[in-house]
C-alpha cells in the first residue's frame, strides 16, 4: 500500500519512494493555478478579445472576467488541467494543517474547534474551486455562480480562522518564522477582503449604471482577489519549511 505523508516516517523501517522538500512542493502547488490563470488571460486577450470582454451592457471594457477568460477553448482545458493537478496537493496540505493545529492546541478546546472549522472551510473552498472550474459559466451559470460564492465565502472564512489560530501561536511561541507567517497572513487577508469589497462594488455599479470601464475595474480587482488567495496559501512556505512530502511503502506489520 502506498501512502502520501507530510510527517516524519520511521526512517529505519519505512521505505521512501519519493521525497520532496515542502518548500518546493508549496511553490509547485501555487504555480499551477497561477500559471494557468495567466495563460488563460493572455490567450483570451490575444485571440478572443471581443468575446471575452463583451458584457450585457455593450459598453467599453478592456479586461475579461476570470469566468469569461476560462470558458473558451483552449483556455478551458488549460485551466481545468492546472486546477485538477493543483487540487490533490491542496487537500493534502489541508489535512497537514489540521494535524499541525491538533498538536499545537491539544489542551485548548476553543482553538481545537476552530481547527476543525478551518479544515471544513478549506475543504469547501477547494471543492468550490473545482466546481466552478469544471462547470463553466457558459455551461451552467447557476452552478458556476454558487460555486464561486462557496469558494469566496469559504476562502474568507478560512483566512479569518487561520489568522486567529496563528495569532494564538504567535503569542505563545517565539519561533521567528511563525511570527513572520502570522504577519503576512494578516496582511494578505486584509488586502484580500478589501479587494473582495472593491470587486463587489464595481460589479454592482456596472450592473446598475452600465458605465464604460467599470467592468474592467471589477475584473482587475477580481484578479487581485485570486492572486492574494494564492499568496495566502503560499505562507505555508514558512509553516512547514523544514518538512518533507514523502510517498513511501509501509512494512508488513504497519499495513493492517
Amino acid at each position: 500500500m502506498l501512502q502520501g505523508l507530510l510527517s516524519n516516517l520511521d526512517r529505519d523501517r519505512d521505505r521512501p519512494l519519493i521525497r520532496v522538500q515542502f518548500t518546493s512542493f508549496a511553490v509547485a502547488t501555487v504555480l499551477l493555478p497561477l500559471s494557468g490563470l495567466l495563460a488563460c488571460l493572455l490567450t483570451s486577450l490575444m485571440y478572443h478579445y471581443e468575446e471575452s470582454t463583451y458584457t450585457h451592457c455593450q459598453v467599453s471594457n478592456y479586461l475579461p472576467s476570470i469566468s469569461s477568460a476560462i470558458s473558451r477553448e483552449p483556455e478551458i482545458y488549460i485551466w481545468r488541467s492546472c486546477v485538477g493537478l493543483h487540487s490533490a496537493p491542496r487537500y493534502l496540505v489541508t489535512v497537514a494543517y489540521f494535524n499541525f493545529y491538533r498538536g499545537r492546541f491539544s489542551a485548548r478546546l476553543p482553538e481545537l474547534l476552530l481547527s476543525g472549522l478551518a479544515l471544513v472551510s478549506s475543504l469547501a473552498e477547494n471543492t468550490g474551486l473545482l466546481l466552478l472550474t469544471y462547470v463553466a459559466s457558459t455551461e451552467s451559470y447557476k452552478i458556476h455562480k454558487y460555486s464561486f460564492v462557496v469558494f469566496i465565502s469559504c476562502s474568507l472564512l478560512h483566512m479569518l480562522i487561520t489568522c486567529r489560530l496563528w495569532f494564538v501561536i504567535k503569542r505563545h511561541y517565539v519561533n521567528p518564522e511563525e511570527k513572520t507567517s502570522f504577519l503576512w497572513k494578516a496582511r494578505i487577508f486584509l488586502f484580500n477582503i478589501s479587494c473582495c469589497a472593491a470587486a463587489a462594488y464595481f460589479f454592482r455599479r456596472h450592473n446598475k449604471y452600465c458605465e464604460a470601464g467599470v467592468y474592467t475595474l471589477f475584473a482587475a480587482f477580481e484578479y487581485l482577489v485570486v492572486f492574494s488567495n494564492m499568496a495566502f496559501h503560499m505562507t505555508a512556505f514558512w509553516d512547514f519549511g523544514s518538512a518533507q512530502v514523502m510517498v513511501a511503502t509501509l512494512p508488513e506489520d504497519k499495513r493492517y
